[in-house]
């Protein structure tokens, strides 16, 4: 995960404590957007996960 520096036409929010940037077309093609911390005896991190808007040609696999 990169950190960035706030560009022209990001969307900024907060959220739990947390300040988040991300550009809003993207924003508005991955909501909703699941940010959570997990913790395990495998390791930890983040999960992120969103109903991404593939549209017809999603490009994400070879099964279209």
């Amino acid at each position: 995960m990169a950190l960035d520096e706030l560009n022209e036409g990001d969307e900024v929010f907060e959220k739990s404590g947390v300040t988040y940037m991300i550009d809003k077309t993207l924003l508005e093609m991955t909501q909703p957007v699941h940010v959570d911390y997990i913790a395990s005896d495998r390791g930890s991190g983040f999960s992120i996960t969103s109903n991404l808007s593939a549209g017809s040609e999603c490009g994400g696999c070879t099964s279209c």
